[in-house]
């Protein structure tokens, strides 16, 4: 139960935005080397597909992202786990394996997939007992497994049946999750209708969790269900408009503030931080984009979200007094328990960013500003809840590639600029700035987790004892730099690897300095795909 709690939360924490660094292509089409050898022979083997990948990923990482998320930029990390301290270096490798078949009506496709981890200490844990790294899955999964009725060239709707990748936009809230060593997959179905002037998906869905060297089932207490419109009906833009239903059950065995089941009985510490509270969250959005090509030179997007519904309260430190200076902050003892009455929950985001190729300079440089802002709680005791629901996005390509923070009570403007000296090689550097939308609510990692306390702390809060809201903090959070480069060796094989430096802003300073004080974290890693 506890690895599935831990695989459900990294869940929670693909089409590319212009802004957005792309690995390069590769260097000529490639079905695949079977599929190559069979189509040569027979003409027959055009409606099957056999192939695969296997990526290999070595992550070094610094004071960030290894212990539970309330140790994150703790100078003194000592006896953290298990004497492994806030540092972590692992190798991470997936396999996929697919098969389809295509007919005229109808198409069947299954993918089985392997994800395994060498030498991760997160596994370590004292007060989580993960038993495994969570970016491990066992040597064989169902990754895909789905059947599609329809042929749009002959009928404008079609049906997929199965489990399935869910993808939107640019995945800021529905996304496969592909840079993660598991990725995300959903069991429902979904219609779709195709028409010349507009493109609409209705799904309704239940959400996979990863279970270590189990069967990976879909969640009876988590449905998410939605409908998707995209049309270019406006001139030299494409427009999407959704909504998205995310429903999360009170008994939802990942239920946020109830105790966790640890190795052996017990409970690891409550209330847990590595689970989702209950909830029925609606977002309305709309997100526009410029045609490559249409403005010049310059290229825009656009994406606003507005949600309502309700919530129970999953901060830790949302039920209990907090000492600020010489006042009180009071709490609410029912707040995180999953007997509390869900909270009214009305949030919002945005995200815009303009970019310029200079397209006649050699590599065809291009520069990019955006500015990201998702609403947080303003106060955790007025029987509200306003901290902006990140769904099931692809973090990792928006707010740092360090992967430190989620679309959650922030500010953050990004600055890149992105190059392709060859064909085959493709670099990117940006930097980030990071601010708290309101102080008052904590500070969310990439997952969606809300950083608060440390072990044993929640029933004495004090300032600067650990993570939390407190309404006098500095709202800035620091700043990020990122650099990344792939190279496509041929065409099956891509490289690439990266760097990120977090300076750590005033908020952590102020958060950490009765527990050891704050520091900067490091991140780098190097990676191999293979495509076959």
């Amino acid at each position: 139960m506890m690895r599935s709690a831990t695989s459900a939360l990294l869940l929670a924490a693909a089409p590319v935005l212009h802004a957005q660094y792309a690995p390069p292509p590769p260097t000529q089409p490639f079905p695949g080397f079977l599929n190559q050898e069979l189509r040569a022979k027979d003409p027959y083997w055009s409606n099957w597909d056999f192939g695969g990948q296997f990526r290999s990923r070595y992550e070094v990482r610094d004071n960030a992202l290894v212990a539970p998320p309330f140790h994150d930029f703790k100078a003194v990390s000592a006896g953290v786990l298990n004497g492994h301290g806030n540092d972590n270096s692992f190798l991470a490798s997936k396999l996929l394996l697919r098969a389809g078949y295509t007919d005229k009506w109808w198409n069947a496709m299954i993918v089985g997939r392997s994800s395994f981890v060498s030498g991760d200490n997160r596994g370590a844990a004292p007060n989580i007992n993960l038993g495994s790294s969570p970016d491990s899955d066992g040597p064989a999964e169902l990754h895909q497994a789905n059947f599609t009725i329809g042929n749009h060239k002959e009928f404008p709707v079609s049906m997929k049946v199965g489990r399935q990748e869910l993808s939107y936009g640019d995945e800021r809230l529905v996304g496969a999750f592909a840079w993660n060593n598991i990725g995300r997959v959903f069991d429902g179905v979904k219609l779709r209708w195709q028409h010349e002037a507009f493109t609409v998906e209705a799904f309704s869905t239940r959400l996979v969790v990863p279970d270590d060297n189990t069967f990976n089932m879909p969640s009876d207490y988590e449905a998410f269900s939605g409908v998707h419109l995209t049309t270019k009906l406006v001139p030299k833009h494409t427009a999407e408009l959704y909504f998205f239903s995310r429903n999360i059950g009170r008994s939802n065995p990942h239920q946020f503030g109830g105790a966790v089941p640890a190795a052996g009985g017990g409970s690891a510490f409550s209330p847990a931080p590595f689970n989702f509270s209950g909830r029925d969250v609606y977002t309305i959005g709309t997100r526009w984009k410029s045609n490559p090509g249409d403005f010049g030179n310059w290229d825009y997007s656009a994406e606003f979200n507005f949600q309502f519904g309700n919530y129970i309260n999953d901060r830790p430190d949302a039920g209990v007094a907090q000492t600020v200076g010489a006042g009180t902050q009071p709490g609410s003892p029912a707040n995180g328990s999953p007997t509390a009455p869900r909270l009214e929950h009305l949030a919002m985001a945005f995200t815009g960013m303009l970019g310029y190729t200079f397209a006649d300079v050699v590599a065809k440089p291009r520069v990019a500003l955006e500015y990201n802002y998702a609403s947080g709680d303003s106060n955790p005791t007025d029987g509200k809840h306003g901290t902006f629901d990140n769904l099931y996005p692809t973090n990792h390509k928006f707010y740092g590639y360090g992967d430190y923070i989620s679309w959650q009570n922030m500010h953050n403007l990004r600055l890149s600029l992105s190059a392709k000296p060859t064909s085959r090689w493709s670099v990117a550097v940006e930097g980030h700035l990071f601010w708290l939308a309101d102080t008052s609510d904590v500070y969310y990692n990439v997952a969606g987790i809300p950083r608060a306390g440390v072990p044993g702390s929640l029933a004495t809060p004090n300032v600067g004892a650990g993570y939390r809201g407190v309404p006098s903090y500095s709202s800035s959070l620091g700043a990020e730099i990122n650099l990344v480069s792939g190279y496509a060796l041929n065409k099956a094989t891509t490289l690439e690897a990266g760097y990120s430096h977090y300076f750590v802003g005033r908020y952590q300073e102020q958060s950490l300095q009765n527990v050891g004080g704050a520091t900067d974290a490091d991140w780098f890693y190097v990676q191999a795909v293979f495509n076959f």
